[in-house]
């Protein structure tokens, strides 16, 4: 019974480790802030997908919190080292970030150095910012 207990309690621990290793690109919300007339974006980017990346485009649709579309937009990563964070930022013009409530990754228009898919399919989208949500 107690063999069992150790069993199932290590397995258990195991399991997010072999998760953190699949391969994987995180892209957080780190920041939303004001910047003059604009709504600056802070995406951490966080390359795991075992190679680097030398180019990084997606396709990232903006909402308003009632849900509207407020613009379709490109999102240049440029170059993305295998295992560094790199923090890139892109300005919304004309925009105030309280009005913000999604963005919407809808899909990799370049990915290369990996296998074509391999970008979107590992996308792990999140945010740290209240109220703003990632998906993709």
């Amino acid at each position: 019974m107690v063999r069992a207990a150790l069993l199932a309690a290590c397995c258990a621990a195991a399991t997010p480790l072999a998760a953190q290793d699949a391969p994987r690109l995180g892209l957080t919300l780190a920041g939303a802030a004001p910047e003059g007339a604009a709504c600056r974006l802070s995406f951490l980017a966080e390359n795991r997908l075992g190679a680097d990346l030398s180019a990084l485009v997606l396709e990232a649709v903006v909402f308003t919190k009632a849900g509207e579309v407020e613009r379709l937009m490109l999102l240049d990563f440029r170059d993305l080292p295998a295992g560094k964070p790199r923090l890139r930022q892109f300005d919304l013009a004309d925009t105030d970030c309280g009005t913000i409530g999604q963005v919407l990754i809808n899909g990799a228009t370049r990915c290369e150095g990996v296998a074509e898919g391999a970008c979107i399919g590992a996308l792990a989208p999140a945010s740290r910012v209240a109220g703003m949500e990632v998906t993709g």
